[in-house]
């Protein structure tokens, strides 16, 4: 009975390191690991004895006994990663904990974001005795997307904070949350009171379509919009007219295909979910019937991974459609083609909700009268360059016109400049050499990397920054921190934290709910003074 991998996990190798017969592949140091879409597990070499399960901190692996029928795909998927892939080499695998020694005398590290990235570069420093970690952020909740990005109908992904809750509990570890670098504290302030600084701070902001229109009631960032529904303090009193029969997202990646679902799903489903209240009721009232991706290239570029395909594909009581298949494309030229091509041949049933995958669309211009009306769109032909890349461009044919009152650009993040540090404008993130900025100053995440990889890629990518901060600490390249000296006075801690989680799944808890989140910042921190007298130092700072 072997196991199976069944989304794109979190890739942090805890399950290949578990596995006593090496069958999870690609494994640390081979092609492919902490950039592939998921791992995958050898049908031949499984033996059955479940210590992947438990070491998965998302629950991404079950048996293929227990598969629901949505994720029997998965066990074909799995297997036939080794047809393209042989591993010739089966042998156990053994790799021991990641630890150096380091000079005598405490290191002390802030690290500003505690999203995943953050996270995991705090559980990195961690495994050296002798280092102390301040995790600063500018919410008083952690977790960043993990907590705020994540789709409500993807509680199972969400399960990674409870490995960030063993990550927090070290000794050795101390948030500073509420607290915002730039405005309550600079640069120079965390240099003065640390060896090292590490800038986890993730991307804010979202690309824009650059087309007439887009700052109209009407068009949205999807990165606003995901934050509504997930309850973000900035966002979720945020309104979102969802009087319309059409939505239209402009781009076709994995928060594309998120927001289709959950404008398409019932409410009554969601209402088992950790979504924001307020989204809830809007939900409920909302007259979309039909949401359109509109992707500039063609089927095989599409940006959303295979796992979130399988998991569209298996959703019941919704059509799913494809338009815009170019003649040239076998079907099956892909995993990712041959799962679109089964949707493209499926016959639609009338009445349902539906999502829509149009592939060679671009978006013109928005028309607008009090808001949104349509959005004009013009089809595009692929064309290669010299350098082998493939770019879409408009075929001169008439342009068509989607009525909608709802459109949302989702063509990626982009990161804001960090104050104090250089900042590249074309690629969105800071200038590195394998995290380091100069001695002192690090990033992690994707200020550092830009927006890609999935939860998992972070813990590799802050095990690199790790490494070369305890290089030049090594070295004596650090600069040590002035004692006694406090900069966020107002800050909240662990203690605080943990009251806050403690609320939200107590009112989750009488309504059949993970947890029910406290969606206004004054709210949040009413709650947090309300902890207990703090057992650890730092409760309130």
């Amino acid at each position: 009975m072997p196991y199976v991998v069944t989304r794109s996990c979190c890739a942090d190798a805890s399950c290949v390191l578990a596995c006593p017969v090496n069958c999870i592949h690609p494994a640390p140091g081979e092609p492919g690991f902490a950039t592939a879409e998921m791992l995958y597990v050898d049908p031949q070499t499984c033996v059955d004895c479940g210590a992947c399960t438990t070491a998965c901190p998302v629950d991404a692996l079950k048996p293929h006994t227990a598969l629901g029928e949505g994720e029997l795909p998965f066990l074909e998927l799995n297997a036939s990663y080794y047809k393209d892939n042989p591993h010739a080499d089966r042998a156990p695998m053994f790799v021991l904990p990641r630890q150096r020694t380091l000079p005598a005398g405490e290191l002390s590290v802030a690290v500003v974001g505690a999203g995943p990235a953050g996270l995991f570069a705090a559980d990195e420093l961690l495994r050296h005795p002798g280092v102390r970690v301040t995790v600063f952020d500018r919410l008083p909740t952690p977790y960043g997307l993990a907590r705020a990005g994540v789709a409500p109908d993807h509680q199972d992904t969400k399960q990674v904070t409870e490995l960030f809750a063993a990550i927090e509990a070290q000794a050795g570890f101390t948030y500073r949350l509420g607290v915002e670098v730039g405005t309550d504290l600079t640069h120079t302030d965390l240099l003065r009171t640390h060896h090292a600084v590490i800038y986890a701070v993730g991307a804010a902001t979202d690309k824009r379509l650059g087309i007439a229109g887009e700052d109209l009631p009407g068009s949205a960032s999807a990165t606003d919009f995901v934050a509504w529904y997930n309850g973000h303090p900035d966002h979720a009193q945020d309104h979102y007219s969802l009087d319309t029969e059409r939505a239209v997202v402009v781009g076709n990646g994995n928060v594309a295909l998120d927001i289709a679902r959950i404008l398409t799903a019932d409410p009554d489903a969601l209402a088992r979910t950790d979504i924001s209240d307020r989204a809830l009721a809007a939900l409920r009232v909302s007259k979309v019937r039909e949401v359109v991706l509109l992707g500039r290239r063609g089927p095989a570029q599409a940006a959303f991974t295979v796992p979130e395909l399988l998991a569209l594909n298996a959703l019941k009581d919704v059509d799913v459609t494809v338009e815009g298949w170019p003649e040239d494309l076998a079907p099956d030229a892909t995993e990712k083609t041959r799962l679109l091509s089964e949707l493209a041949a499926r016959t639609p049933v009338a009445g349902r909700r539906r999502i829509v995958l149009r592939f060679l669309t671009a978006p013109m211009r928005l028309k607008v009268e009090d808001r949104v009306r349509a959005l004009e769109v013009t089809p595009t032909a692929l064309h290669r360059d010299a350098d082998g890349s493939l770019h879409a461009r408009p075929t001169g044919d008439a342009p068509q016109e989607l009525e909608t009152g709802l459109v949302l650009r989702s063509i990626g993040y982009r990161a804001r400049p960090v104050p104090g540090l250089p900042f590249d404008e074309a690629a969105a993130t800071v200038p590195h050499t394998a995290g380091r900025v100069e001695p002192g100053v690090y990033v992690a995440g994707w200020i550092k990397r830009g927006p890609t990889g999935f939860i998992g890629t972070n813990k590799t990518c802050a095990a690199e920054t790790v490494e070369s901060l305890l290089d030049d600490f090594s070295a004596g390249r650090l600069t040590p921190p002035v004692p006694g000296t406090d900069v966020s006075g107002r800050a909240l801690g662990l203690d605080a934290w943990r009251a806050i989680d403690r609320t939200e799944r107590e009112a989750g808890e009488a309504q059949g709910r993970p947890r029910v989140k406290l969606t206004d910042t004054d709210t949040l921190l009413r709650t947090a003074v309300k902890a207990q007298a703090p057992s650890r130092s730092d409760t309130r700072c």
